[in-house]
C-alpha cells in the first residue's frame, strides 16, 4: 500500500488528549515580559505521566487485538485496509514510546527507564479499583434482589398460615341443654343413683 493511501486511512485510536495536554503545557506562550512560560516541572511531569498511562492502555489494546485481527485477515473476514490501519497504529505507538522516554529524560535524569513502569502500575491500580467498584455494585444489586425475594416468601408464608388456621380449629356449635355422650349413657342405664335405689329396696324387704 502506498504511503499516501496509508496516511489517508482512519486512525485506529481516537485523539491522544493526554499527549495534547502535555505538548500544550510544554509550548505554552510566555506572558508579556517573560522569556518563557513559567510552567512548574511538577506539572509537566504529571502531564507526561498521564500521557504515558494512556500509552500503556493503547499498547495493551494493540497486543490484545493483533492476533485475532491477523486470524480474521487470513480467513478473509476483514479487508486489507483494516490491517493497514492497525499496522500504522502499531508503528505510531513505537514512535510515541520513544518520544515519551526522551521527554522523561529531559525532565529528570534516567526517568525514561522507569516512567512506563510507573504508568503501568497506575493502569493496573485503576483497573483493580474499577473491578472492585463493579463487584460492590453487583453485591448491592444482589442484596436488593434477595431482600425483595425474601419479602415475597414471607408474605406467601403468612398467607398460607392464615388459610390453615381456620381449617385446624373449626368452630363447633353445641346447644347449652345437650349433655355429652357419657352423660347420655349414664341416664339410659339408670346411673349410680338408680343402682343405689334398687339396692335399698332389697334391704328393706329382707328385714320384713
Amino acid at each position: 500500500m502506498s504511503t499516501a493511501r496509508s496516511t489517508s486511512l482512519e486512525p485506529w485510536f481516537g485523539p491522544h488528549v493526554q499527549r495534547n495536554v502535555y505538548l500544550s503545557l510544554l509550548h505554552l506562550e510566555p506572558q508579556p515580559g517573560q522569556e518563557k512560560a513559567n510552567v512548574p516541572d511538577g506539572m509537566l511531569k504529571a502531564a507526561l505521566l498521564q500521557r504515558a498511562t494512556e500509552d500503556i492502555r493503547r499498547i495493551l489494546a494493540i497486543r490484545g487485538q493483533k492476533q485475532p485481527l491477523s486470524q480474521l485477515l487470513q480467513r478473509g473476514s476483514v479487508g486489507d485496509d483494516l490491517w493497514q490501519r492497525f499496522l500504522r497504529a502499531e508503528k505510531e505507538m513505537e514512535e510515541e514510546l520513544r518520544d515519551v522516554v526522551t521527554e522523561a529524560n529531559a525532565l529528570a535524569a534516567n526517568w525514561g527507564q522507569t516512567i512506563f513502569q510507573s504508568a503501568n502500575e497506575m493502569v493496573q491500580n485503576a483497573n483493580i479499583r474499577k473491578r472492585v467498584a463493579e463487584i460492590q455494585e453487583k453485591a448491592k444489586a444482589d442484596s436488593r434482589q434477595w431482600e425483595k425475594e425474601r419479602a415475597n416468601i414471607r408474605d406467601k408464608f403468612m398467607e398460607q398460615l392464615e388459610e390453615e388456621v381456620p381449617a385446624k380449629n373449626p368452630k363447633t356449635a353445641t346447644s347449652p341443654g345437650v349433655n355429652s355422650d357419657e352423660d347420655a349413657v349414664l341416664v339410659e342405664g339408670g346411673g349410680p343413683a338408680a343402682s343405689g335405689s334398687k339396692a335399698g329396696t332389697r334391704k328393706k324387704k329382707g328385714k320384713k
